[in-house]
């Protein structure tokens, strides 16, 4: 497909995971694209096989709005437009609200919800220029609480109801706000937990298809709603997990 030819999409937390997988999609399907996250040596591993007329490399740290502007404004300068923001960027935040410092709860805020903040205010005005999309990427956790992750759980929920809130005042312009809810999805951050089958056993028992989502899979997602496939939905919370979300919480009666 070439769903995205002569469009822009700017993707944060592009280096590695999701983001770095969603670089891809969208690189493979026409668009050209900015690729952001804190590591340049990563960003530029994702960017070597691509076509380098469509790709520009912009190291930045999204947490702090005065690279976020930067971030935008370099998109712009180098591609003229931006048609789709993707935030991919954030980190996991392991404990309990005893368990958390506020050295890393502010952390946390900062990476995965000032981030799309920053963002989305700095590329508004572009967005609307092109009647564009925003998808945010969220967690299965901010659709409910879990265990010994209240900082995390807590600050992906503000994600999608800053995405709903969005898609709310932006759709009168032409728009789109959307987040995907990723469940269990193979990436660096979750090595630990793909190496302990004693863990495995317990999540499969909440996943329905018994596996954990790859990457690509959910790029598959984000780029859907960025397409103009999705033109008539905003302000949705996509879930991609395996069914994860579709139980009642109970055990698999009547084995």
């Amino acid at each position: 497909m070439n769903r995205f030819t002569e469009k822009v999409a700017v993707i944060t937390g592009g280096g590695s995971g999701i983001g770095a997988a969603t670089a891809r999609r969208f690189l493979d399907e026409g668009a050209s694209v900015v690729i952001s996250g804190r590591r340049k040596e990563r960003l530029e591993h994702v960017a070597q096989s691509t076509p380098q007329d469509r790709v520009l490399v912009f190291p930045a740290d999204v947490s702090v709005r005065e690279e976020c502007d930067a971030l935008i404004a370099a998109a712009v300068d180098r591609f003229g437009r931006i048609d789709t923001l993707v935030n991919a960027a954030g980190m996991n935040l392991v404990g309990s609200v005893e368990e958390t410092s506020d050295e890393d709860w502010h952390t946390c805020v900062g990476a995965d919800l000032s981030s799309v903040f920053y963002t989305t205010r700095a590329s508004l005005p572009h967005l609307r220029a092109t009647k564009g999309s925003i998808v945010n990427v969220g967690s299965v956790s901010s659709l409910g609480g879990g265990w010994s992750h209240a900082g995390y759980n807590a600050v992906k929920a503000a994600v999608a109801n800053l995405t709903r809130s969005v898609a709310c005042d932006v759709g009168k312009d032409g728009v789109r706000a959307n987040v995907v809810c990723p469940g269990l999805t193979i990436t660096e951050m979750v090595d630990e937990i793909m190496a302990d089958e004693a863990l495995l056993d317990k999540a499969w028992e909440r996943i329905p298809l018994r596996r954990a989502a790859q990457a690509d899979e959910v790029a598959s997602a984000i780029a859907f709603l960025a397409s103009d496939e999705a033109a008539i939905i905003t302000g949705i919370a996509l879930p991609v997990d395996g069914g994860q979300t579709c139980t009642d919480g109970g055990p698999e009666w009547g084995k």
